[in-house]
């Protein structure tokens, strides 16, 4: 059996970036949905994908354009 390589493409501040832009994010569309808006789940999604992609340490998009912010070797 062969083990599966972890794939990450997101490190070091672009981490960071994401996971206090994901909370904010959260917290942004928390409050919209108080006001009744649609909108407040799309951005508590987007907020989550922040975070999860700042957690896994990967980003499909990223991998689309052959982006990485982690240092080789």
């Amino acid at each position: 059996m062969s083990k599966k390589k972890h794939i990450k493409n997101v490190c070091g501040l672009d981490k960071v970036v994401r996971a206090v832009f994901g909370v904010a994010a959260i917290a942004v569309g928390v409050f919209r949905l108080f006001g009744g808006g649609f909108w407040g789940y799309i951005i508590i999604a987007a907020g989550v994908i922040l975070i999860i992609t700042a957690a896994t340490g990967f980003c499909g998009i990223y991998t689309i354009f052959g982006i990485s912010t982690c240092k080789d070797g």
